[in-house]
């Protein structure tokens, strides 16, 4: 059920660090696509999930909200059933992802530890009834990836990934992912303009990993590519071959 508008609890939360990820030069026009198009639309599990989500001492890490609306529109649109996600955090992207499949629809959900995802994410997944649809795994994420290649059944299988996690394998994450995704299918990419360090700071380790990815994703003719300046960067990657 989504809420009715964007109340007190929004407005609180707007102010958050989770809502800090803006290419923006206007905060107040960035609180205005929030509290117009955002929150009013916005299921109350998730707007659950993202108030929590910004008590903790690293809330920066998860995706912003404006951002999510965006996946989930286009998961819909792709009518995925499978799905990938790469690094989770609390699991609010997660929980956005789950939403916007169906209900027979799964998500392999990839990360180090579940520490934030059981203490803050999983409670609320539960109660929205779509903890079914979540396959976690505990891991560095290559590896894990690389067993599912070489599991023929997965190759081809995946709808839908959006990589959320240390920015100098996602070259790494991309080879494999286009094993997993079929033809057509959608890869999303968060972080890809590191809050502008790709221009201000292009030295700078990750902003300079950031640099490589950009311009070999450009360059990868397996793949039609949308750099988008929403949040920190997001770039979608449709496979075509």
């Amino acid at each position: 059920m989504a809420s009715t508008g964007a109340g007190e609890g929004n407005k609180t939360a707007a102010g958050s660090s989770l809502h800090s990820k803006t290419l923006l030069k206007s905060q107040s026009l960035y609180q205005y696509i929030l509290e117009s198009t955002v929150f009013p639309r916005e299921p109350d599990c998730l707007r659950e999930l993202r108030v929590a989500t910004a008590t903790h001492p690293m809330a920066g890490m998860a995706a912003s909200p404006d951002e999510v609306q965006l996946l989930g529109l286009l998961i819909e649109m792709l009518g995925a059933k499978n799905a990938v996600e790469v690094g989770v955090f609390t699991g609010y992207s997660l929980l956005a992802t789950a939403l916007a499949l169906p209900d027979d629809g799964k998500i392999v959900a990839i990360d180090v530890t579940r520490e934030s995802y059981d203490q803050i994410g999983l409670p609320v997944i539960q109660k929205a009834g779509v903890a079914h649809k979540i396959d976690f795994h505990v891991g560095l994420a290559l590896p894990v990836l690389d067993q599912m290649v070489a599991e023929e059944v997965n190759k081809g299988w995946f709808d839908f990934a959006f990589v959320d996690a240390d920015k100098v394998n996602f070259l790494n994450y991309h080879e494999r992912l286009l094993q997993l995704v079929r033809v057509g299918g959608l890869i999303a990419y968060d972080n890809t303009l590191w809050s502008g360090s790709v221009v201000a700071s292009p030295d700078e380790p990750l902003a300079a990993a950031t640099r490589e990815f950009n311009v070999a994703i450009a360059a990868d003719p397996r793949v039609h590519v949308c750099q988008i300046a929403i949040a920190d960067g997001l770039t979608l990657c449709r496979r075509v071959a």
